[in-house]
């Protein structure tokens, strides 16, 4: 099973999709959009093609591929979402570089206006089976890279603590990690 019919699998059928950035550039992967999520009040984004490039892991020098994956409440299904996600794509392909569970992007200021979400956190994709956490794709298997979005607090914990001592916050306090204007946690 390829990626489009693994993403498929679990998310239904790809609803829309964009190939050209903002200024009209043909991009290296596309970013895709689905109708489900992990649950019937979400919706999914996801890179297509990207995990057509092996990237390089900063703690093991091996390299792996990868498709990212953003999930979000169906009203920002016709958001600036894809936006979002297209930069953090080509800077992989530009830097070489794998994103890992636990790394922290940002923060760089609210992901979304009035959004107190500042930053993304490189997860398992934990709200979906363990199947869905990888796929095979033409070169070899493919990880699904979920970027949770979080406040500025959360990732500075992340940064002095370590994103063991994160994901045990988010057990204990299991906010909604699809929740652009969510709270952040108290930690």
């Amino acid at each position: 099973m390829g990626v489009i019919e693994h993403f498929e699998r679990y998310l239904g059928p790809i609803q829309e999709g964009w190939a050209v950035d903002a200024d009209g550039e043909e991009m290296p992967f596309q970013i895709v959009r689905f109708d489900q999520g992990s649950d019937d009040k979400t919706v999914s984004f996801a890179t297509l093609g990207l995990g057509r490039y092996p990237l390089r892991s900063t703690t093991t020098a091996r390299t792996f591929r990868h498709e990212l994956l953003l999930l979000a409440p169906n009203k920002l299904a016709r958001g600036p979402l894809p936006s979002l996600l297209q930069p953090i794509g080509q800077a992989c392909i530009q830097d070489g570089r794998a994103l890992l569970r636990g790394d922290v992007l940002g923060p760089r200021g609210p992901l979304l206006a009035g959004s107190q979400m500042e930053a993304f956190y490189v997860a398992m994709p934990a709200y979906f089976p363990d199947e869905f956490a990888t796929c095979e794709g033409p070169d070899g298997p493919v990880v699904i890279s979920w970027l949770v979005p979080i406040a500025a607090p959360e990732a500075h914990y992340v940064a002095r603590h370590g994103w063991e001592a994160f994901e045990d916050r988010l057990v204990e306090q299991d906010p909604d990690l699809t929740d652009f204007g969510r709270h952040p946690m108290k930690l």
